[in-house]
């Protein structure tokens, strides 16, 4: 126990030193510009620097000061050019013709000679995909290209994508950081190892990184995109992550200043920090400040429909649930009214198709009207279910545990460490599981896919084994519908259809939610919670 703890000391007292010689050698003027450096804690860690790897909301968010796509997203979820100055689709959805930005540099390496650096060309994309589709990499994002055909360099600034079959969607999918553009000589020179020697395009290049303990990134000088005024960005000159995993721990390091920011809310400290209704205490207002706004994920208990147990196979069971406790309530206590009560669909607030009336609301005397026909109908007095969640989510567990006893069905709770849990859900080793879907792109097709036969888990994400040949029939009708309107009806048609079978139960539509150092400013929030750090400054 002690080596970590030591660790920990050791790395707080290096990287002060390192960022005091950093800013100040040779120069007793630069010797106080620590509001020049962001620092923040991962405590989940990371686990690549390589973007084709980045699967995880934590490398995504290290992967997105380095590296850069065609297009990105803004704030409000629009996608905007990146190095992709503009594009047009062809008139059959099948041909995205893509032109470049002629200004964009990698990041200095030796290895690209004598100027150590080089623009990027179409060629490079041309790289970077096929690598990402290349089944020995076996890289965890090439399914984002599952409806490529192939692509083509035009020239050094025209970049061409083919696609098997019109996929409106498919733009969305090109903001996420899989997409990213590597260069070649850099990526076959270290090989596995460019995980931990990334070389991108992106606002912050790459420093040090001593894995579990710290991590650096310095300014980009040649970045190529500026603010409203022309000012280049990014502001900051570093960025400074530690990886301590007790939220504790972290939180008293921001308590003390030691980090400029905290990314998420811990029951160890949420009622510290907020009062019962989400607003900041009254004791942290001078010094600290708080950032809410939608973010695209569904939390939700899954039923395995394949089980053998009658409870998981009855309908009346499934509804029971649904009606059984209250979200509302839930929220309040369980999390300060962070989060929105998910009594819709599956699809969450913020993307075309949710719809408010397809789901389950609180009537507990119908819960137990459904509990009292299933005892009839089977025969069972005394019905049970056995529920698996990780711990971090064990309070909202026993809550809905509570409610439904109240009605005559028996939750039994168990608890799994996370990667044990995601591992038995996908193998349906579990009856009922508690889980989340974080949007990966900005189209309701990515939620619905989850309840689409042929993904049948180990080899998909329907771990419901949820099967109906209509909803089939309108998912695949679905990629060939252009318009937004009528493709928004459509999901709201294959959402209620899953909901009414009451596969799932839709717990709540979550937050972002951020705290900061006061002198923080231009941070933000968007629906996919990515840490963009680009119009970062502190006072």
């Amino acid at each position: 126990m002690i080596k970590p703890f030591l660790s920990q000391i050791i790395y707080y007292l290096s990287i002060s030193c390192a960022l005091f010689f950093l800013f100040s050698c040779g120069n007793n003027s630069n010797s106080n510009r620590d509001h020049l450096v962001f620092r923040y804690n991962e405590h989940a860690n990371i686990n690549t620097l390589d973007p084709a790897f980045s699967r995880t909301l934590q490398d995504n968010s290290v992967c997105n000061q380095l590296f850069n796509g065609l297009v990105q997203l803004d704030n409000e979820l629009n996608i905007l050019p990146c190095i992709a100055k503009n594009w047009t689709v062809s008139d059959d959805g099948i041909t995205y013709t893509f032109n470049l930005r002629n200004d964009v540099y990698f990041h200095k390496h030796k290895l690209f000679g004598k100027d150590s650096t080089r623009t990027v060309t179409a060629h490079d994309f041309k790289y970077s995909l096929n690598r990402l589709k290349d089944e020995k990499l076996a890289a965890p994002g090439s399914w984002v290209l599952n409806k490529v055909d192939g692509f083509r360099a035009i020239n050094d600034t025209i970049f061409q994508i083919s696609l098997n079959q019109p996929f409106p969607a498919f733009i969305g999918l090109l903001t996420m950081k899989y997409c990213s553009v590597v260069p070649k000589e850099i990526v076959q020179h270290y090989g596995s190892e460019f995980r931990s020697h990334p070389i991108g395009t992106g606002p912050f290049k790459f420093k040090r990184w001593e894995e579990n303990i710290k991590l650096v990134f310095r300014r980009h000088e040649n970045y190529f995109e500026t603010d409203k005024n022309g000012n280049q960005l990014p502001y900051l000159e570093a960025v400074a992550l530690t990886f301590l995993p007790d939220k504790q721990s972290e939180f008293l390091q921001f308590a003390q200043g030691n980090i400029d920011y905290l990314q998420s809310l811990d029951a160890s400290y949420k009622d510290e920090l907020l009062t019962a209704d989400g607003k900041l205490r009254a004791k942290y207002s001078d010094a600290v400040d708080l950032i809410r706004g939608p973010y695209l994920n569904t939390e939700y208990l899954g039923f395995y429909l394949d089980s053998e147990t009658p409870e998981i196979q009855s309908e009346l069971i499934r509804k029971a649930i649904n009606y059984g406790f209250d979200r509302k309530k839930m929220m309040v206590y369980l999390r300060n009214g962070v989060g929105n009560p998910a009594n819709g669909g599956f699809i969450p607030k913020g993307l075309p198709g949710h719809d408010s009336s397809i789901g389950f609301s609180y009537q507990p005397e119908k819960a137990k009207r459904l509990v009292e026909q299933f005892k009839a109908e089977n025969g069972i007095a005394n019905p049970e279910i056995t529920l698996v969640t990780s711990s971090n989510y064990l309070s909202f567990c026993e809550f809905i545990q509570r409610e439904l006893e109240k009605t005559g069905l028996k939750i039994n709770v168990d608890v799994m460490p996370e990667a044990t849990l995601r591992s038995a859900r996908s193998n349906g080793k579990v009856d009922m599981f508690r889980s989340s879907w974080v949007a990966d792109y900005l189209d309701a097709e990515n939620y619905l896919s989850i309840f689409y036969s042929k993904n049948f888990a180990p080899g998909g994400s329907n771990y419901f084994h949820y099967k109906s040949k209509l909803f089939d029939n309108l998912y695949n009708k679905a990629f060939t519908i252009t318009d937004i309107e009528n493709r928004k009806k459509l999901y709201t048609t294959m959402d209620s259809l899953a909901m009414d079978k009451a596969i799932m139960v839709p717990l709540f539509y979550d937050e972002v939610i951020r705290f900061t150092q006061k002198n923080v400013k231009g941070l933000g929030t968007n629906p996919i919670n990515l840490l963009d750090l680009r119009y970062v400054r502190k006072d």
